[in-house]
């Protein structure tokens, strides 16, 4: 039996600006052991999406933006699963691995996760599923799969050789710009993104700060579409983005308090940072701006 372990690894980064400073805080918490997972439904095809993130709409950073490859899993009835694809490469990893084996490798910085957000499509039927760990707990909801009303236009690209058609819409505070191909007949694409007469391929919302575009096609596949068995925190869409604010904005206070763990965070000579624990402004914002309403 495997000794359970983590890693707490701590990211103040500082930018200096005229008027003050930019504080982007971070706290990656890696553990050696992987949930039990309930298989779903068995893939039919899989696309793997290069998605793209701007971590500072400010502008003070010439390299802002994060990046995870993102898999979109097609099963039966509809049903389909967009999750990091770097997270589901860990698991294997850990799965198969010994405790020194996962140590040495954290250790080394092979074993990073990616982006935990991930959105099942008619599971159950008719319904959105969004989990994602914050911090070390798992959250849950559940919405009305949501309506895209679409506007094409006649705009033409190429992703991957395959013709695409342009459409646009504005949902939940942004405005999206996505291509799609009626050669791949799947009403689905990244994300929460679906509801046109092909598989959407590329999207970018106006401002260019969060795009998905596919990088991969397996038309034949058979990996289990599956979900983590853990004890989640179920809330709805509003209580998710209040709880991943509330994280993001103090990472070392909400560690504390939900955990009850404790953290000392230095400066580059070993002196403690007296405003570590202060709540900071985000330089960017998410998928979805409605939630502060």
């Amino acid at each position: 039996m495997k000794k359970s372990f983590l890693f707490l690894t701590i990211v103040l980064t500082i930018w200096a600006t005229v008027s003050g400073k930019v504080v982007r805080r971070q706290l990656s918490i890696f553990q050696n052991t992987v949930p039990e997972t309930e298989t779903l439904a068995n893939e039919t095809m899989e696309f793997v999406y290069d998605y793209r993130c701007c971590v500072d709409t400010t502008g003070l950073l010439d390299d802002n933006i994060s990046s995870d490859n993102m898999l979109l899993q097609i099963g039966p009835d509809g049903l389909s699963k967009f999750s990091s694809y770097k997270n589901l490469t860990v698991d294997s990893i850990l799965m198969r691995s010994t405790s020194e084996q996962i140590a040495d490798a954290a250790m080394e910085g092979k074993l990073s996760n990616g982006e935990f957000m991930t959105i099942y499509k008619n599971y159950p039927s008719g319904k959105l599923t969004h989990t994602e760990k914050i911090c070390q707990d798992w959250f849950r909801y559940e919405e009305e799969m949501p309506k895209f009303d679409w506007e094409l236009t006649d705009s033409v690209t190429t992703v991957l050789g395959y013709e695409c058609r342009s459409a646009q819409c504005k949902f939940r505070g942004r405005e999206w710009t996505v291509f799609y191909t009626e050669d791949i007949p799947l009403m689905d694409g990244p994300w929460k993104l679906h509801g046109l007469p092909g598989l959407i391929m590329k999207a970018s919302d106006e401002n260019g700060h969060y795009t998905f575009e596919c990088i991969g096609i397996r038309s034949k596949a058979n990996r289990p579409i599956t979900i983590y068995k853990v004890p989640f925190n179920k809330t709805d869409r509003k209580g998710y983005y209040d709880t991943k604010h509330r994280y993001e904005i103090n990472p070392y206070a909400y560690y504390e308090a939900t955990t009850g763990g404790h953290i000392t965070v230095t400066d580059m000579e070993g002196n403690p940072s007296l405003d570590a624990y202060d709540p900071i402004e985000l330089p960017y914002d998410y998928l979805e701006l409605d939630w502060k309403k």
